[in-house]
């Protein structure tokens, strides 16, 4: 007989039939008892503070948060414009000189694919360019803006003027 091996005789069961049968039901009840269910998350808030009955509401402070930056869009356009232009100018390098290979109908498509793909990759990145260069700004003026300018001419003959601005 080896170490692992037992005598028949020093094992005995620990527990009756019937508590192991209730051992086993309660068990697989807990293992199948449906989940609690999970509180709700506020996803949003609503203001409950009444609004005036007459008149506007009074103003509250509106934090200006962009997700995305106008660089960093005008760069991610850009560098898709340039990942899809280089793609289309592979691509039409591959077909053209297919297409040389047998010129058909098939050849001067391959001659539009390629125009088409430098076309493309001009118009991205200009409307990259165009879209990175505008500025957002937010001019808040607090008070009324007056703007008085008078303006004085002396001439004297021909070619002799003085204009005098007044502000």
């Amino acid at each position: 007989m080896t170490e692992y091996e037992q005598p028949a005789t020093a094992w005995s069961p620990r527990m009756s039939d019937a508590a192991a049968n209730a051992e086993a039901r309660r068990i697989i009840d807990d293992v199948y008892r449906p989940a609690r269910p999970v509180p709700p998350v506020p996803t949003s808030f609503r203001d409950e503070t009444p609004a005036p009955a007459i008149g506007d509401a009074v103003p509250v402070h509106q934090d200006d948060r962009r997700i995305v930056p106008a660089w960093a869009a005008g760069a991610a356009v850009a560098s898709i414009g340039i990942g899809a232009g280089t793609t289309g100018v592979g691509c039409g390098v591959w077909l053209v000189l297919k297409g040389f290979a047998s010129m058909s109908v098939t050849g001067v498509v391959c001659m539009g694919v390629l125009f088409s793909g430098a076309a493309f990759f001009v118009l991205s990145i200009g409307a990259a360019f165009s879209r990175a260069k505008r500025s957002v700004s937010k001019h808040v003026y607090t008070g009324p803006v007056t703007k008085n300018t008078h303006v004085t001419t002396h001439s004297r003959g021909l070619s002799r003027t003085n204009n005098t601005f007044h502000g």
